[in-house]
Protein backbone atom coordinates (compact mmCIF):
# COMPACT_ATOMS: atom_id res chain seq x y z
CA UNK A 1 0.00 0.00 0.00
CA UNK A 2 1.44 3.48 -1.29
CA UNK A 3 0.06 5.54 1.48
CA UNK A 4 -1.73 5.62 4.77
CA UNK A 5 -5.35 7.36 4.52
CA UNK A 6 -7.16 6.05 1.34
CA UNK A 7 -10.68 5.77 0.14
CA UNK A 8 -12.12 2.87 -2.31
CA UNK A 9 -15.02 3.16 -4.39
CA UNK A 10 -16.14 5.68 -1.31
CA UNK A 11 -19.43 6.97 -1.90
CA UNK A 12 -19.73 9.82 0.29
CA UNK A 13 -22.61 12.14 1.70
CA UNK A 14 -25.26 12.31 4.00
CA UNK A 15 -28.80 10.44 5.03
CA UNK A 16 -28.20 8.53 2.40
CA UNK A 17 -27.85 11.14 -0.48
CA UNK A 18 -24.61 10.97 -2.35
CA UNK A 19 -22.42 14.11 -3.01
CA UNK A 20 -19.04 12.11 -4.05
CA UNK A 21 -20.25 9.15 -5.50
CA UNK A 22 -17.42 6.27 -6.02
CA UNK A 23 -14.52 8.27 -4.96
CA UNK A 24 -11.12 6.51 -4.89
CA UNK A 25 -8.35 8.43 -4.04
CA UNK A 26 -5.18 7.88 -1.72
CA UNK A 27 -3.17 11.07 0.08
CA UNK A 28 0.52 11.05 -0.34
CA UNK A 29 2.48 10.36 3.03
CA UNK A 30 4.67 13.30 4.34
CA UNK A 31 3.32 16.15 1.26
CA UNK A 32 1.21 18.78 2.04
CA UNK A 33 -2.22 17.87 -0.27
CA UNK A 34 -5.07 20.93 -0.61
CA UNK A 35 -8.32 19.91 -2.07
CA UNK A 36 -9.60 22.85 -4.41
CA UNK A 37 -13.08 23.47 -5.96
CA UNK A 38 -15.76 25.54 -5.66
CA UNK A 39 -18.47 26.09 -3.19
CA UNK A 40 -20.52 23.03 -2.71
CA UNK A 41 -18.35 20.61 -4.46
CA UNK A 42 -17.78 17.84 -1.68
CA UNK A 43 -14.66 19.10 -0.42
CA UNK A 44 -15.65 19.44 3.11
CA UNK A 45 -17.34 15.82 2.98
CA UNK A 46 -14.28 14.13 1.82
CA UNK A 47 -12.51 15.68 4.34
CA UNK A 48 -14.73 15.09 7.22
CA UNK A 49 -14.83 11.38 5.47
CA UNK A 50 -11.10 11.32 5.64
CA UNK A 51 -11.28 12.26 9.44
CA UNK A 52 -13.67 9.99 10.17
CA UNK A 53 -16.87 12.23 10.89
CA UNK A 54 -18.76 10.71 8.40
CA UNK A 55 -19.12 7.38 7.13
CA UNK A 56 -19.73 6.16 3.22
CA UNK A 57 -22.45 5.25 2.25
CA UNK A 58 -20.98 2.53 0.50
CA UNK A 59 -17.24 1.52 -0.29
CA UNK A 60 -14.23 2.12 2.71
CA UNK A 61 -12.04 4.98 4.31
CA UNK A 62 -8.51 2.98 5.44
CA UNK A 63 -5.97 4.03 7.94
CA UNK A 64 -3.05 2.06 7.47
CA UNK A 65 -4.63 -0.79 5.76
CA UNK A 66 -8.01 -0.88 8.25
CA UNK A 67 -11.52 0.85 8.04
CA UNK A 68 -11.05 3.60 9.70
CA UNK A 69 -14.56 3.85 10.82
CA UNK A 70 -13.95 0.35 12.20
CA UNK A 71 -11.27 1.48 14.48
CA UNK A 72 -11.70 2.86 18.30
CA UNK A 73 -12.13 6.46 18.30
CA UNK A 74 -8.73 7.30 20.76
CA UNK A 75 -6.55 5.22 18.62
CA UNK A 76 -8.13 7.27 15.44
CA UNK A 77 -6.71 9.73 17.23
CA UNK A 78 -3.45 9.01 17.80
CA UNK A 79 -3.16 8.60 14.17
CA UNK A 80 -5.12 11.61 12.88
CA UNK A 81 -5.27 15.75 14.17
CA UNK A 82 -8.02 17.90 12.99
CA UNK A 83 -8.27 21.73 12.50
CA UNK A 84 -12.46 22.24 12.13
CA UNK A 85 -13.76 25.13 10.29
CA UNK A 86 -14.71 27.82 12.58
CA UNK A 87 -14.26 26.43 15.65
CA UNK A 88 -15.63 27.26 19.14
CA UNK A 89 -13.44 27.70 22.48
CA UNK A 90 -15.11 26.92 25.64
CA UNK A 91 -15.82 30.47 27.64
CA UNK A 92 -13.17 32.05 29.41
CA UNK A 93 -10.32 28.91 28.53
CA UNK A 94 -6.44 29.71 28.76
CA UNK A 95 -4.92 29.35 26.02
CA UNK A 96 -2.77 26.43 27.29
CA UNK A 97 -5.57 24.44 28.88
CA UNK A 98 -7.37 24.41 25.30
CA UNK A 99 -4.12 23.07 23.49
CA UNK A 100 -3.20 20.15 26.41
CA UNK A 101 -7.01 18.86 25.28
CA UNK A 102 -5.04 17.57 22.34
CA UNK A 103 -3.62 15.61 24.58
CA UNK A 104 -6.53 13.42 25.63
CA UNK A 105 -6.35 10.56 23.06
CA UNK A 106 -2.95 9.43 24.52
CA UNK A 107 -4.35 9.57 28.25
CA UNK A 108 -5.67 6.98 30.55
CA UNK A 109 -7.75 6.42 33.17
CA UNK A 110 -4.49 5.68 35.66
CA UNK A 111 -2.47 8.12 34.43
CA UNK A 112 -4.61 11.12 32.75
CA UNK A 113 -1.24 13.69 32.94
CA UNK A 114 2.03 12.99 32.41
CA UNK A 115 5.69 14.62 31.53
CA UNK A 116 5.53 13.53 28.13
CA UNK A 117 2.00 15.43 27.60
CA UNK A 118 3.61 18.34 29.42
CA UNK A 119 6.44 18.28 26.90
CA UNK A 120 4.09 17.80 23.73
CA UNK A 121 2.10 20.68 24.92
CA UNK A 122 5.16 22.79 25.25
CA UNK A 123 6.22 22.22 22.00
CA UNK A 124 3.18 22.42 20.05
CA UNK A 125 3.13 26.07 21.35
CA UNK A 126 6.41 26.68 20.51
CA UNK A 127 6.02 25.98 16.93
CA UNK A 128 3.07 27.75 15.99
CA UNK A 129 4.45 30.92 18.01
CA UNK A 130 1.77 31.29 20.97
CA UNK A 131 3.47 30.17 23.92
CA UNK A 132 3.85 33.81 25.15
CA UNK A 133 0.05 33.37 25.14
CA UNK A 134 0.24 30.57 27.41
CA UNK A 135 -1.93 32.66 30.15
CA UNK A 136 -4.28 33.95 27.87
CA UNK A 137 -7.95 33.77 27.50
CA UNK A 138 -8.77 32.43 23.92
CA UNK A 139 -11.63 34.62 23.44
CA UNK A 140 -9.10 37.79 23.71
CA UNK A 141 -7.12 36.64 20.81
CA UNK A 142 -6.95 38.18 17.27
CA UNK A 143 -8.50 35.82 14.58
CA UNK A 144 -4.93 34.92 13.70
CA UNK A 145 -3.60 33.72 16.87
CA UNK A 146 -6.66 31.77 17.45
CA UNK A 147 -5.95 29.53 14.55
CA UNK A 148 -2.55 29.30 15.46
CA UNK A 149 -3.81 28.22 18.68
CA UNK A 150 -5.91 25.69 17.62
CA UNK A 151 -3.34 24.19 15.36
CA UNK A 152 -1.56 24.16 18.30
CA UNK A 153 -4.24 21.71 19.84
CA UNK A 154 -4.01 19.79 16.86
CA UNK A 155 -0.33 19.16 17.46
CA UNK A 156 -0.56 18.22 20.35
CA UNK A 157 -1.84 14.90 19.53
CA UNK A 158 1.31 14.43 18.06
CA UNK A 159 -0.23 12.72 14.98
CA UNK A 160 1.48 12.27 11.58
CA UNK A 161 -1.42 13.33 9.62
CA UNK A 162 -3.18 16.66 10.19
CA UNK A 163 -6.41 17.60 8.28
CA UNK A 164 -7.46 21.34 8.18
CA UNK A 165 -11.42 22.29 7.13
CA UNK A 166 -10.22 25.97 5.24
CA UNK A 167 -7.93 27.08 8.03
CA UNK A 168 -7.53 30.54 6.73
CA UNK A 169 -11.16 31.39 6.48
CA UNK A 170 -11.72 34.89 8.34
CA UNK A 171 -8.79 35.72 8.02
CA UNK A 172 -6.96 38.53 6.02
CA UNK A 173 -4.42 38.01 3.83
CA UNK A 174 -1.40 38.73 5.67
CA UNK A 175 -3.05 36.03 8.48
CA UNK A 176 -3.90 33.74 6.04
CA UNK A 177 0.21 33.71 4.48
CA UNK A 178 1.29 33.29 8.25
CA UNK A 179 -1.02 30.26 8.51
CA UNK A 180 -0.12 28.49 5.19
CA UNK A 181 3.94 29.23 5.76
CA UNK A 182 3.62 27.83 9.41
CA UNK A 183 1.42 24.73 7.41
CA UNK A 184 4.45 24.11 4.92
CA UNK A 185 7.18 24.62 7.76
CA UNK A 186 5.48 21.66 9.85
CA UNK A 187 5.50 19.76 6.85
CA UNK A 188 8.94 20.30 5.70
CA UNK A 189 10.04 20.02 9.08
CA UNK A 190 8.60 17.44 10.60
CA UNK A 191 7.49 15.34 7.68
CA UNK A 192 3.78 15.53 9.05
CA UNK A 193 1.14 14.81 6.30
CA UNK A 194 -0.94 17.87 5.62
CA UNK A 195 -4.53 17.55 4.02
CA UNK A 196 -6.11 21.41 3.45
CA UNK A 197 -9.09 22.31 2.73
CA UNK A 198 -8.85 25.83 0.53
CA UNK A 199 -10.52 28.41 -1.74
CA UNK A 200 -7.66 30.54 -2.90
CA UNK A 201 -6.53 28.89 -5.99
CA UNK A 202 -3.46 30.50 -5.87
CA UNK A 203 -2.43 29.77 -2.31
CA UNK A 204 -2.76 26.28 -3.34
CA UNK A 205 -0.41 26.48 -6.05
CA UNK A 206 2.09 28.69 -3.79
CA UNK A 207 1.95 25.95 -0.64
CA UNK A 208 0.83 22.53 -1.85
CA UNK A 209 2.96 19.56 -2.87
CA UNK A 210 -0.04 17.37 -4.62
CA UNK A 211 -3.75 19.69 -5.77
CA UNK A 212 -6.88 17.23 -5.29
CA UNK A 213 -9.03 19.27 -7.65
CA UNK A 214 -12.70 18.85 -7.09
CA UNK A 215 -16.40 19.70 -9.49
CA UNK A 216 -19.53 18.37 -8.55
CA UNK A 217 -18.73 15.60 -5.83
CA UNK A 218 -15.64 14.06 -8.69
CA UNK A 219 -12.35 14.51 -8.57
CA UNK A 220 -11.45 15.42 -11.79
CA UNK A 221 -7.93 15.94 -11.35
CA UNK A 222 -4.88 15.61 -9.11
CA UNK A 223 -1.13 15.56 -9.01
CA UNK A 224 1.65 18.51 -8.43
CA UNK A 225 -0.01 21.66 -8.95
CA UNK A 226 2.50 22.25 -11.89
CA UNK A 227 1.73 19.43 -13.62
CA UNK A 228 -2.09 19.96 -13.75
CA UNK A 229 -2.93 23.69 -12.81
CA UNK A 230 -4.02 25.22 -16.12
CA UNK A 231 -6.17 27.56 -17.68
CA UNK A 232 -8.67 24.22 -19.32
CA UNK A 233 -8.40 22.76 -15.89
CA UNK A 234 -9.47 25.95 -13.90
CA UNK A 235 -12.42 26.98 -16.18
CA UNK A 236 -13.86 23.42 -15.84
CA UNK A 237 -13.71 23.79 -12.04
CA UNK A 238 -14.99 26.75 -11.57
CA UNK A 239 -16.50 28.08 -14.95
CA UNK A 240 -13.68 31.13 -15.15
CA UNK A 241 -12.03 32.17 -17.97
CA UNK A 242 -7.93 32.82 -17.14
CA UNK A 243 -4.73 32.89 -18.01
CA UNK A 244 -1.92 30.89 -16.22
CA UNK A 245 1.40 32.14 -16.06
CA UNK A 246 4.48 31.22 -13.66
CA UNK A 247 3.84 33.59 -9.86
CA UNK A 248 7.67 35.66 -10.55
CA UNK A 249 8.06 35.09 -6.55
CA UNK A 250 7.46 31.03 -5.91
CA UNK A 251 7.38 29.88 -9.86
CA UNK A 252 3.72 28.50 -9.35
CA UNK A 253 1.18 28.71 -11.67
CA UNK A 254 -0.10 32.15 -10.80
CA UNK A 255 -4.32 32.29 -12.38
CA UNK A 256 -5.70 35.67 -13.54
CA UNK A 257 -8.88 35.81 -14.49
CA UNK A 258 -10.39 37.07 -17.60
CA UNK A 259 -12.94 39.35 -17.92
CA UNK A 260 -14.85 39.97 -21.01
CA UNK A 261 -16.65 43.69 -21.92
CA UNK A 262 -20.11 42.09 -20.80
CA UNK A 263 -18.67 41.10 -17.75
CA UNK A 264 -17.27 44.53 -17.21
CA UNK A 265 -19.92 46.24 -18.31
CA UNK A 266 -22.43 44.01 -15.42
CA UNK A 267 -20.06 45.12 -13.23
CA UNK A 268 -20.23 48.35 -13.44
CA UNK A 269 -24.29 48.39 -14.31
CA UNK A 270 -23.75 49.63 -17.77
CA UNK A 271 -24.82 46.76 -19.66
CA UNK A 272 -27.11 48.14 -22.19
CA UNK A 273 -30.06 46.19 -23.96
CA UNK A 274 -29.23 44.51 -27.46
CA UNK A 275 -30.21 46.40 -30.69
CA UNK A 276 -31.56 44.92 -33.44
Amino acid sequence: MSARLQTQNASLGYDGHVICPSTTLEIPDGLFTVILGPNACGKSTLLKSLIRLLPPIEGTVLLDAKDIHQRPTREVARELGFLPQGPTAPDSIRVADLVARGRYPHQTLFSPWTKADEEAVAHAMKVTGVSELSARHVDELSGGQRQRVWLAMALAQETNIVLLDEPTTFLDPAHQIEMLELCRQLNRKDGTTLVAVLHDVNQACRYADHIIAMREGTVIAEGDPKAIINAELVEAIYGMPCRVIDDPESHTPLVIPRWTHHDSQILQGTSEAPTD
